[in-house]
């Protein structure tokens, strides 16, 4: 008997965070998540999420463009086809939908899930097997006050959840967020691998010369210091930064990974399936990054449970994660949407092994916090559009 999709909902839910989230570019007091529901009429449901950082200060797509793509453009592509298939129902968005990375990727995993859950299997077991079943995972210092950082690193050292830790600076003069490192770093010793993270915000002279003070004071690693599309520049810095300089906005796919890759433009890649176009396409950015013996770190878009779930299943199938990953999205929002949440300990996070996703929604919170509560958005069917 053949499946269909009958209806695809879309829902934007804004989580508070636990404290003020400070990157260079902006300031994040609550986590924004476009979600998906895949309805198929065998009442199989998947589940997907589009989310970002800071709205459009961030990159160009924003939780209600995430929403209106996939309302307006690919759910008339979806609903009434067989669901069967994930890779020929993706086939027409990708031919139709440019770019809009963050929505493919939001509807790539909930087809996924609908398939891991026909076939009893995880959506790791679809990407072709996983080789860990926990991953390591960061913590991100962001409130941008020194001892207020420390304290937040010593209790989750305390507590067995995180031992590696990434700073946000770039939005402060390079002295500054420099002493501010080094003094965190002096603090945790080396009980925590420390590592920073700019955004883009410094030049290249600015980011050098950070560089040599930041290898001096202990930091393991720079995340992106320039912009994006200072290719020539990321290149001559990781040949003369003492410290492992990584790629991250940059990689907007495969294409800019071979870029990247050939150019000698960083020694890490930050892997992010919604930055990459989906799991598929990420996973080709760890490909490309295995052959040009560029070393692997498990980004974040700061997703919540969805999205932190489908990237773990990804990552846990990856040969090598030199730089570990920070999953930690979910452990940032003061609540979470799933009736059972991860599972974080032992400074990581265990991999759901149950099909598909391995993941149950608590719709009671999930309706207390979407943005268009009480009411539900939902996609009209193909076949009504077209009467």
């Amino acid at each position: 008997m053949k499946t269909t999709i009958e209806r695809i909902d879309t829902w934007i839910v804004d989580v508070p965070t636990i404290r003020p989230h400070v990157l260079a570019m902006a300031s994040i007091r609550r986590q924004s998540m476009t979600l998906v529901g895949i309805h198929c009429s065998d009442g199989v449901v998947g589940w997907g999420e589009g989310t970002t950082i800071g709205g459009l200060a961030y990159g160009d797509e924003s939780p209600e463009s995430i929403k209106l793509t996939i309302d307006c453009y690919m759910a008339p592509l979806l609903i009434g086809r067989e669901s069967a298939d994930p890779a020929a129902l993706l086939q027409p968005v990708r031919d139709t939908v440019v770019g809009n990375h963050f929505a493919k990727n939001a509807v790539e995993t909930a087809l996924l899930d609908i398939q891991g859950q026909r076939l009893g299997v995880p959506v790791s077991t679809l990407l072709g097997g996983r080789l860990r079943d926990r991953l390591p995972v960061l913590w991100t210092l962001a409130s941008g006050d020194t001892s207020a950082d420390i304290a937040e690193a010593e209790a989750m050292i305390a507590a067995g959840r995180h031992n590696a830790f990434k700073l946000k600076i770039g939005k402060r003069e390079m002295a500054q967020d420099v002493a501010h490192v080094a003094a965190i770093k002096r603090a945790l010793g080396d009980e925590a691998s420390i590592r920073v993270d700019v955004n883009q915000a410094w030049d290249g002279v600015t980011a050098l010369r950070a560089a040599e003070r930041l290898a001096d004071a202990g930091v393991d690693l720079v995340e992106q210091p320039l912009p994006a599309t200072d290719l020539t520049g990321m290149a001559r810095l990781t040949r003369k930064s003492p410290i492992a300089i990584m790629a991250d906005e940059a990689l907007k796919g495969p294409h800019d990974a071979s870029i990247y890759a050939a150019a000698g433009a960083c020694h890490a890649f930050s892997i992010k399936p919604a930055q990459a176009g989906g799991l598929f396409a990420a996973r080709d950015v760890a490909a490309i990054a295995g052959a040009h013996h560029v070393g692997l770190y498990g980004g974040t878009m700061l997703e919540g449970s969805i999205g932190t779930t489908a990237a773990a299943h990804l990552f846990a199938t990856l040969p090598s994660l030199d730089w570990g990953t920070e999953l930690f999205g979910p452990l940032l929002q003061t609540e979470d949407i799933l009736a059972e949440p991860l599972t974080y300990r032992d400074f990581s996070l265990v991999v759901p092994d149950a099909p598909g996703l391995g993941l149950r929604l608590d719709h009671d919170k999930l309706n207390h916090f979407r943005r268009d509560a009480p009411a539900r958005t939902m996609s009209v069917p193909a076949r009504q559009e077209n009467s």
